[in-house]
């Protein structure tokens, strides 16, 4: 297995990045000696206590917020979900977000008959809609419970200008909690910047090099959810259950690592991304880039291609030895046509042809030279099939 991966050009990296060096090392001990319960009172049970806190006060250190407003979860699905569901059942009123979200936050809004905003060709959310959106909720003499706003779309990588998302909010929703589902944010933005114009962030720890069910939320001091899950009392009663130790010691080293590399693999990935696309464009017509390039987080490069099905591409590139994807990873295995372009204004000829390749920090020059020349004979292959 170890050799085929080798083989191969992984370019699925906003769907999960590999762990880093630093997770696994950081995680190693508490999958085997240190195996105690940390809500325990003998003296393993304090050790383990001892790692979580720890790992609390660094995590709390990248992310600019206090130790005590971080919460953990088992990804950012449940943070998600915890926020607009604990905002609208502690408070009462409506729960509001963009027509871009990832489904754990537009299903829960949709489920709780909230209010869906445009966005623009860009998949940033209208900021004049959502002024519009706020007033016709006053209007009908109702409150604003919840306002969610994705940092950086999971599909297209397109950046969201939160600190003006909440300037509207906070002027016209006073009250309302602002949350940002930040999981594509932590590789490529300093993600203090969002946290501290948001009342709520939530993060996944398989997307910056940790493990796979591990989540992250700031709740800030003052905000109030309806807890998701009861139970132990656990996370001072905002997210019962038992510790995943290892998990959180190894999403603490892993959003370290990133956070101490991030300038640099900025500007290296930035640099393959405008290579990888370029050299695709180059090569093949009709195809848009989804999202300009300066729009957009370094590591998510995706493209809409005529005259191609999604489906069929996604099966040649990877017989190529390249795994790709055509939306988002929860969503891209029922090949379902993307809420994402559609609420965009794509032209349906391209979206059919949607590719998403995401690059991380294991992605190499070699590993783009590989993508181009697979996707250009794949779909030329595609083309004359037609």
């Amino acid at each position: 297995m170890n050799s085929e991966r080798g083989r191969l050009a992984y370019l699925d990296h906003a769907a999960t990045t590999p762990m880093c060096r630093e997770a696994i090392t950081a995680m190693a001990p508490f999958l085997s000696d240190e195996f105690a319960n940390p809500s325990g009172s003998h003296r393993f049970s304090r050790s383990a206590r001892t790692a979580i806190d720890e790992a609390r006060d660094d995590i709390a250190d990248v992310l600019g917020c206090a130790p005590g407003e971080v919460v953990f979860t088992s990804g950012g699905t449940e943070g998600d979900n915890a926020a607009i569901f604990g905002a609208v059942r502690r408070h009462g009123g409506v729960a509001v977000c963009s027509a871009a979200e990832h489904h754990a936050v537009l299903h829960c809004v949709e489920h709780l008959g909230g209010e869906v905003v445009a966005v623009d060709r860009g998949g940033v959310i209208d900021i004049a809609a959502l002024q519009q959106t706020l007033d016709n909720v006053a209007a009908r003499g109702e409150r604003v419970a919840v306002v969610s706003v994705m940092a950086v779309n999971n599909e297209v990588g397109t950046i969201t200008a939160m600190r003006d998302v909440a300037r509207v909010v906070r002027a016209s929703a006073k009250g309302a909690v602002l949350h940002t589902d930040a999981v594509q944010a932590v590789c490529w933005l300093d993600v203090r910047d969002i946290v501290m114009v948001t009342d709520v962030a939530s993060f996944s720890a398989h997307k910056f090099g940790g493990p796979k069910g591990m989540g992250i939320m700031v709740v800030k001091a003052g905000t109030t959810l309806e807890p998701l899950i009861m139970g132990g009392g656990q996370e001072r009663d905002r997210r019962s259950g038992t510790s995943n130790v290892a998990g959180i010691v190894a999403s603490a080293a892993a959003l370290r690592a990133t956070a101490d590399a991030r300038a640099t693999q900025v500007v290296r990935v930035g640099h393959l991304k405008q290579s990888l696309v370029s050299g695709i464009m180059s090569q093949l017509a009709d195809v848009i880039e989804t999202v300009p390039s300066a729009a957009t987080v370094p590591g998510v490069a995706h493209l809409c291609i005529a005259d191609v099905e999604s489906e069929a591409l996604l099966f040649l590139l990877d017989e190529a030895g390249v795994c790709a994807s055509a939306a988002s990873a929860c969503a891209s295995g029922a090949m379902e046509p993307s809420h994402v372009l559609g609420a965009m204004g794509i032209d349906p000829r391209f979206v059919k042809g949607a590719l998403r390749l995401s690059l991380g920090h294991t992605t190499t020059e070699q590993d783009v030279q590989t993508a181009v020349l697979a996707v250009v004979r794949s779909v030329k292959r595609l083309r004359r099939q037609q």
